[in-house]
């Protein structure tokens, strides 16, 4: 009678960890494409690649029914993933500025000529 009542808590407790799991997957799998469209493989290819490879392990986490480490694996991965698309919109805004200061410099320049 103890057995099957551990096995029953078992099971549910995994199953209720599979919506979790499969969620936060769902989740992480949306912000490593929401980063990749953001250039972020460019500007943070190494928070990129372990973002990837994460959630690549939380699945065959999942597969394997390990819910919890499923789940752990593809919180690390939107973290990395957040990470990465940060670094990107750092990285351009970074160029933006670049850009803009180099426009200044120029415009000076124009100006210093045409001023007698």
């Amino acid at each position: 009678m103890a057995a099957s009542l551990f096995a029953l808590l078992t099971v549910t407790a995994c199953s209720n960890l599979k919506v979790p799991a499969s969620n936060q997957m769902a989740a992480s799998g949306a912000a490593i494409d929401a980063a990749a469209s953001g250039d972020a493989g460019e500007y943070a290819p190494v928070e990129m690649n372990l973002a990837q490879e994460k959630l690549k392990r939380a699945r065959k986490a999942f597969q394997d029914k390990d819910y919890r480490l499923a789940r752990d694996l593809a919180e690390q991965a939107q973290a990395d993933a957040s990470l990465a698309q940060s670094k990107a919109s750092s990285g351009k805004a970074k160029l933006a500025a670049d850009a803009l200061q180099e426009d200044v410099r120029v415009l000076k320049e124009e100006l210093q000529r045409n001023t007698p």
